[in-house]
Parts: C-alpha cells; structure tokens; sequence
C-alpha cells in the first residue's frame, strides 16, 4: 500500500469533513491509502504549548509523514484569501526538507473552506500552492470533465475543491461538494501511482 498525505487545518469542521471525502478519493483507488493528519493552532501566548497529541481527530503531522507518503492533498479554511496561519506556519518550518528535496516530484493538490461565496476560496487554494511548488510538487487541479464542476452551485473550482459554509459555518457539504472532492482525491492517487512507478 502507497500512503498520501491528507493534510488540513480545520477550525470549524468543515475542512476535515472536506480532507474526509478526499480521503474517500484516494482509497477508491486500489494499492492507496489516506493517512489524515493536521496541525497544531498558533498561539499569540509566547509560552503557551499545545499536546504533543490532539484530544481529538486526526494526529499532528511530522516530518516522516512528507517523506514517507508519496502524494499530498492540503486543506485549509480560508482567511482572508490566504490560508489560515497555521498550516502556513507548519510550511514555514520545512526548510529542511525543501534542502534535501523530499517533495521533489511528488503530486500534490489543495482544497478550503469559506464562509460565502465570494470569500476567496480561489485565491486560498493559490496561496496554498506557492509551499508546494517552491518543495518541486507537482500541482493537480479539479478539470472540467468533472460534470459537477460546471453545474455546482455551491463550491467548487478547477484549482481545487472547496466548500461554502455560510456566514454561521453550518452549511453541509453539497453533493456535488462531495463529488469534486473524492474526484480530486482519486486523481491524485492515480497520479502519485503513476508518478512512483
């Protein structure tokens, strides 16, 4: 079995309902595994400290999990058009693998969550990819053979998968939410397995 990284941030629950359809992508494709992993919250405490394990969901993300997987989908919610501070604060600190290119080559995809309609799930996803290509990654998208991608009235976009969670972040993932994510996680296991040959 070939492990991808599903790695996200998700303040409200949306976005790991978001990494769980991905997830669902991936292992819809045989020899793949989704290994669900996320990021500790950035304090403005100077001396505050999280555990070392979450009391809940999926465990933090190490340095092997980069190396060990051969694929990696990030997710984010949205904050302000840009990813929330801290999954760019976890890509901040991977200079050592960017040095020893441990992601060189690798496939990778981004997917987020936003409060309304209008507010910047696309731009989030572009932020998102700018770690990702200065690592050598190799960026997936959602294409538009995927038939929810043109007719979604929720989220949804060729950068990538995303949600619209309204003002309150109650709304439910969509169908076709749904769709544009599993397509998402599916392709990039099929890439990762052609790419590991």
């Amino acid at each position: 079995m070939h492990d991808i990284l599903v790695l996200y941030y998700s303040h409200h629950g949306s976005v790991k309902q978001l990494a769980q359809q991905i997830a669902r992508g991936i292992e819809s494709v045989p020899g793949c595994c989704a290994r669900l992993r996320t990021v500790p919250k950035v304090s403005t405490v100077c001396e505050a400290t999280a555990p070392s394990i979450p009391d809940s969901g999926a465990p933090y993300v190490a340095a092997s999990d980069l190396a060990e997987c051969i694929g990696i989908a990030m997710g984010s919610p949205t904050r302000f058009g840009n990813m929330a501070a801290p999954m760019k604060y976890f890509w901040d600190g991977t200079a050592s693998e960017w040095s020893k290119g441990t992601l060189v080559g690798k496939p990778a995809c981004v997917f987020t969550s936003t409060g309304s309609m209008h507010g910047g799930n696309e731009t989030t996803l572009l932020s998102m990819m700018l770690p990702l290509l200065h690592h050598g990654m190799i960026l997936l998208g959602v294409p538009f053979t995927e038939a929810a991608l043109s007719i979604t009235q929720t989220g949804g976009t060729p950068y990538g998968a995303s949600h619209v969670a309204g003002i309150t972040g109650d709304l439910p993932i969509s169908d076709h939410e749904k769709q544009l994510c599993m397509a998402l996680g599916k392709r990039l296991a099929e890439t990762a397995l052609k790419l590991n040959l």
